[in-house]
């Protein structure tokens, strides 16, 4: 009976897809690596997600793009594309084909990526915030051109959301907690409660990333899914001392076939006009591949048998993910229809993030946890391959709460949450008494994050700027490679970093054409 009602979900969501996307124009997509198999283009962009997109779409506006996904296509996928739906993409995964792929760090905590055409914005809870000014000034961007960038975005893929009584719930009681000002509706990251923009739209439909690429010049975009890159190709160094990209070698993401196929960066007589392989295959992706390509720590890739490439240490290193508690307002689980947060509560000096959500646990069940996150953890961990097949999670550590000022804020965080749960607002809706008990103490709070830290998927690091690349995100020591996407960030930005890796890849794209020019 379920695979029959999924069966008649696709169908009606393929009818409503193929009505929606009448009169607009998508790329050429297709899982046959034959064809694009020894075939060259001016730029490859290796994963199509968040940042890779927006990239892809930006570059094609003057040249050809090959970009590479190893999931599937978002589009017909009820799943994905359906608020009703929300999160429970999360439950059903497997080793090669499932939208979210899981993997569970050192650190012993569950976790997920994105393996679909638009990534993670395919498959988390669609709330959108821009960075803040310090953010933006601290890492050196253009603040014209972010703000064209987010805009573009903006125009396209996000919505001022309707809120549910949950989220008002959840907005009163944020503000009984005593998170003020309370901000309305607002893109920016300001402190206090507010309702953020969302990528779900007033119909509640989900539009992701991948939407972005109808922005783009279809007649110079192909994109290759189901495949996965092994490792970028390098010229030979021949009299000169330098490595370039030439391209990539990629396998089919369905497990039953290691055969590789190959990719090409087009090479005009005149090298300067080169273009790019650009990773955009997010925090653990992207320092994989280049593991897998030879650049990283050599001591760690002679283990594999990985002939050295560029002798770069800070790959898969400064790895962060910002570590949250979780409360459930009832212990008991409900039926409720599911729902992402629409609000958020800004405290601390930035530094807590919390809001709640209503989240399945099984196809008819869910829970409403109010969950909040350290803005800027200081603990830090690293990402090492596991294997040389990239279909296979890397293996990382996180460090969660290892620094001391990391637990003391765990510990306000904690505080804050009991204070929110115990609210007024969310008793009276729930048709709970009141709690009156006293508040746990710091060692009962401590015990609390030890026990129950928890990832908000937000995990960043592995190629930071500074040490993998440099300010225009290339790859330092190799000509024609870059790397666009979250593993370049030292902190998450922003309430969540969604709204700021579609802007990276707009961004990017802008600055790659202008230096082209």
């Amino acid at each position: 009976m379920g695979f029959s009602f999924y069966l008649l979900l696709l169908f009606v969501d393929l009818a409503l897809c193929s009505s929606w996307l009448q009169g607009q124009t998508l790329p050429h997509m297709t899982s046959d690596v034959n064809e694009v198999s020894g075939k060259s283009f001016d730029y490859i962009v290796v994963g199509g997600g968040t940042a890779g997109c927006p990239l892809a779409a930006t570059l094609s506006e003057k040249f050809s793009v090959l970009l590479v996904e190893r999931g599937s296509s978002p589009y017909g996928n009820p799943l994905v594309l359906e608020t009703k739906n929300y999160g429970l993409s999360l439950l059903q995964t497997d080793e090669y084909t499932s939208v979210a792929q899981s993997f569970i760090s050192n650190d012993g905590v569950p976790n997920l990526r994105g393996r679909v055409l638009g990534g993670s914005s395919a498959i988390n809870g669609g709330f959108y915030s821009r960075a803040s000014e310090d953010f933006v000034q601290k890492v050196g961007w253009d603040k014209e051109v972010v703000m064209g960038a987010y805009q573009w975005v903006e125009s396209r893929i996000v919505f001022k959301p309707e809120l549910t009584p949950w989220q008002y719930v959840a907005e009163f009681s944020f503000l009984e907690a005593g998170i003020f000002p309370y901000n309305g509706f607002s893109l920016e990251h300001i402190e206090g409660t507010k309702v953020g923009g969302s990528v779900f739209d007033e119909w509640g439909r989900r539009h992701t990333s991948a939407d972005l690429l109808e922005a783009g010049n279809p007649n110079n975009i192909t994109v290759l899914l189901n495949a996965t890159v092994k490792n970028v190709i390098f010229r030979e160094k021949g009299n000169r001392n330098e490595t370039i990209a030439r391209g990539i070698r990629f396998i089919k993401s369905d497990g039953n076939s290691s055969q590789t196929y190959n990719a090409y960066l087009n090479q005009p007589e005149n090298s300067c006009s080169w273009g790019d392989v650009i990773l955009a295959a997010g925090a653990l992706g992207s320092p994989q591949i280049l593991l897998l390509s030879g650049i990283g720590p050599q001591k760690h890739l002679k283990k594999f048998n990985i002939q050295l490439a560029a002798d770069l240490k800070g790959v898969g290193k400064g790895m962060k993910d910002n570590p949250g508690i979780a409360l459930l307002a009832d212990s008991k689980p409900k039926n409720f229809t599911p729902e992402p947060p629409k609000v958020v509560g800004i405290a601390d000096h930035f530094k807590i993030i919390i809001e709640a959500g209503i989240l399945p646990i099984s196809l008819n069940a869910t829970v409403m946890p109010i969950a909040a996150k350290l803005a800027f953890p200081e603990s830090e961990g690293k990402l090492e391959l596991n294997s040389t097949d990239p279909r296979e999670n890397p293996s990382v550590t996180f460090n969660y709460l290892a620094k001391e000022k990391d637990w003391a804020r765990c510990v306000k965080l904690g505080q804050l949450l009991e204070r929110v749960v115990r609210s007024e607002s969310i008793a009276f809706f729930l048709g709970l008494e009141r709690k009156n008990e006293l508040m746990s103490t710091e060692d009962e709070l401590r015990k609390l994050c030890k026990k129950n830290v928890r990832t908000f998927y937000h995990y960043h690091g592995g190629c930071s700027v500074g040490s993998v690349v440099d300010k225009d995100y290339r790859v330092y020591g190799v000509k024609g490679l870059r790397v666009v996407d979250g593993s370049t960030f030292l902190e998450s930005p922003g309430t969540n970093p969604m709204a700021t890796l579609l802007m990276l890849g707009r961004y990017q794209g802008i600055k790659i054409l202008e230096d082209r020019n």
